[in-house]
């Protein structure tokens, strides 16, 4: 009767830390286990209805034959009042019959009514575990996902922070130093392969600049 009990005692246990570390993923694990509590108490649920519904039968047919027990009183009264002792004596013995069918159905429905009462418990008491399970379901899962993430973080970091990763970035800084380097020195190359001509002419353009500015003064007093 109390089979079904098997696999809840088991999460509840202390396997429920050696499964957890045997597991490739304890969310799948974890999840496995509610449902497998959830059929257990699906069980415990059916086998609890049947025996309810056994006491209930009991009740009825114990309620039967205390009713006719009664009467059958009544009609032994009756039958003594109508002066027919034979009627009497039959009603009174068929009452004898009832009761002791009263008395064994008695014990019967009590018996039923003691296991009804205590499969009743123990299935609030599995609903009441499973209750308290899926908290700690809820906070392991939470606990785990949390320990992903930081697992996850902690490696992007390594790799960023790596000897490699150093190594390549400064690879660039000195290939881009090395492009300024050349760029400077082409500005020098370029200034350097300047002929005579182009300086004269720098010079002349020079002249003609002052002799502009001269001429936009004298120009100006004229005004």
């Amino acid at each position: 009767m109390f089979q079904f009990f098997k696999r809840v005692k088991t999460i509840v246990g202390s396997e429920l830390n050696s499964l957890l570390d045997k597991a490739e993923d304890p969310v799948k694990m974890l999840d496995q286990f509610m449902r497998d509590m959830a059929e257990d108490i699906r069980e415990a649920e059916s086998a609890v209805a049947k025996q309810i519904a056994n006491e209930k039968m009991l009740k009825r047919r114990l309620d039967d034959a205390t009713a006719l027990v009664e009467k059958r009183q009544a009609q032994a009264e009756k039958a003594v009042e109508a002066g027919n002792d034979d009627l009497a004596r039959r009603a009174l013995e068929d009452k004898k019959a009832q009761e002791q069918q009263v008395t064994t159905m008695t014990e019967a429905w009590e018996r039923a009514k003691k296991d009804s009462d205590q499969l009743r418990v123990k299935l609030d008491e599995m609903k009441k575990e499973y209750q308290e399970m899926q908290l700690k379901k809820d906070s392991l899962k939470a606990r785990a996902e949390s320990a992903r993430t930081r697992t996850k973080m902690n490696r992007a970091m390594s790799s960023i922070g790596n000897d490699a990763s150093k190594q390549g970035f400064q690879r660039m800084e000195e290939k881009v130093m090395r492009f300024e380097a050349e760029a400077d020195t082409s500005e020098d190359l370029s200034a350097a392969s300047r002929s005579l001509d182009d300086e004269f002419e720098d010079l002349e353009k020079n002249d003609v600049d002052d002799e502009l500015a001269a001429l936009k003064k004298k120009m100006n007093k004229e005004e």
